[in-house]
């Protein structure tokens, strides 16, 4: 099934779509779907939370992405109808909702020829108001799995979990004991990549430095970044971030473990985190979190700036309209890295960050 399931590129980047489009080679899944949707906070705590799926209305092509002016009517007030009711933020929602709507019935989309194009042009409405890069519609080239059944869907992400280590691509020892932990194409979450995180740091733990690379880690779930950093903290639970619904009714809370399998890595040694321009959402977020309780420095480039988690809903068998549904909140700075990305400790183009972090180790 993963073989056949093509990658639709979730950041505006044309960098980052080229480290999309070499990542989905190596691990055969769609990145769209495995990396910013797992950033979602999990409704009441159920584990695993995956993208969600919406059934799309009828529509009069069948198995094409070809439309005609009364679809893209009708795929564009879907996308409205979903702001309106699930953005995170209600007051813009209803303003960007409206802009869709209004749009719609003026037969701003009745152009649109096919499915790529009005995911385009939708894109560019929905991100007009305040550029949220996680508020879009993507296209598919082949037609999108609606997996309604759970034990299915929690199959498919396994065997994607299992295909790419959990995340954690490579660990090497470097000269000078520094530990090097490669990190992508995302973390996955806890209960699927668990063992393989704790098997990664559990390799590094007597190291005497440890360079976290997320340069290549373009998302992640928010339980999978905690299991990481708790290795980096000693027993005491550190709280690193907070995930706030759009009513703020509900806070999700992330905090370190006082206990974990295998060895830490602990609180006293140093640790840098690598960061590129494709570095995006859960990636974003192990170098924020690190940057901001003081426990890394971050070596690399500005990242992409994508902090709300989403959902995904089907609004077409070629198009998926991705949702933000909450947005974090750092205990340290009270905000996050949405629209600005983390910021380098130490700027560096990201292809000599490796070297970069070398020096500021005194290894080189």
């Amino acid at each position: 099934m993963l073989a056949r399931v093509r990658l639709a590129v979730d950041v505006v980047d044309g960098e980052r779509d080229a480290v999309h489009a070499d990542l989905v080679g190596q691990c055969g899944v769609r990145l769209d779907r495995v990396g910013h949707a797992f950033h979602a906070t999990q409704r009441a705590r159920r584990a695993p939370r995956f993208p969600a799926t919406v059934d799309s209305p009828t529509f009069s092509p069948v198995n094409t992405s070809i439309l005609t002016p009364t679809d893209a009517r009708e795929i564009a007030r879907h996308v409205g109808r979903l702001v309106r009711e699930h953005y995170v933020f209600a007051d813009q929602a209803e303003e960007i909702a409206e802009s869709i709507l209004r749009a719609a019935d003026e037969g701003a989309y009745d152009r649109c020829a096919d499915a790529a194009e009005i995911a385009r042009k939708l894109t560019d409405d929905l991100q007009a108001v305040n550029g949220d890069g996680h508020l879009r519609v993507l296209y598919n080239d082949e037609p999108l799995v609606d997996l309604s059944d759970p034990a299915e869907e929690l199959g498919m992400w396994t065997a994607a979990a299992d295909g790419a280590a959990g995340g954690m691509a490579k660990v090497e020892i470097l000269p000078g004991n520094i530990g090097l932990l490669e990190v992508r194409p995302v973390l996955y979450p806890a209960i699927l990549s668990g063992d393989r995180i704790a098997a990664a740091m559990t390799l590094v733990a007597t190291c005497d430095a440890l360079i976290l690379d997320a340069r290549g880690c373009v998302g992640g779930s928010p339980d999978s970044v905690a299991l990481l950093c708790s290795y980096l903290f000693d027993d005491e639970p550190v709280h690193i971030n907070s995930m706030r619904s759009r009513d703020e009714a509900k806070v999700v809370q992330s905090w370190t473990q006082a206990w974990v399998p295998g060895r830490r890595f602990g609180s006293e040694k140093p640790v840098v985190v690598l960061t590129s321009a494709a570095t995006f959402s859960g990636g974003e977020e192990l170098a924020y979190d690190l940057q901001q309780l003081g426990r890394a420095r971050v070596v690399g480039e500005q990242t992409g700036g994508g902090a709300n988690p989403r959902e995904g809903h089907r609004v077409h068998e070629h198009l998926e309209a991705t949702i933000p549904v909450a947005y974090p909140v750092n205990p340290v700075s009270g905000t996050n890295w949405e629209l600005v990305g983390v910021t380098p400790d130490v700027p560096s183009p990201s292809e000599g960050a490796l070297e970069r972090a070398l020096d500021e180790l005194g290894q080189r």
